[in-house]
């Protein structure tokens, strides 16, 4: 019987979505595969973060914020946009009031 092959991610994948070992990616990457791995119902949060165009120390922060808040009750950064205007300095963008 042949072995099925996994098929290459397309040109242009997200690292953090591509097979491999999770040693070969970037500290922010790690997280958001991480997260995606135990909650896959989160990777449009994920993707929200990484996708936000900040710089990578910006993104690690944010995405981290994020998967911080996971385990936390009522903690603001649940919302991906609360943990990308924290990470970026922009307080005022995604807040929003208990």
């Amino acid at each position: 019987m042949a072995k099925k092959s996994t098929p290459a991610p397309p040109a242009g994948a997200k690292p953090y979505l591509q097979p491999g070992a999770i040693d070969d990616l970037g500290p922010a990457d790690r997280i958001a595969r991480e997260v995606i791995t135990g909650r896959r119902d989160l990777l449009p949060s994920v993707a929200r973060i990484m996708d936000a165009e900040l710089g990578d120390d910006a993104t690690f922060v944010a995405i981290g914020l994020f998967r911080d808040s996971l385990d936390k009750t009522n903690d603001p950064h649940r919302d991906p946009r609360v943990a990308i205007a924290a990470a970026s300095g922009r307080p005022d963008e995604g807040a929003t009031t208990p």
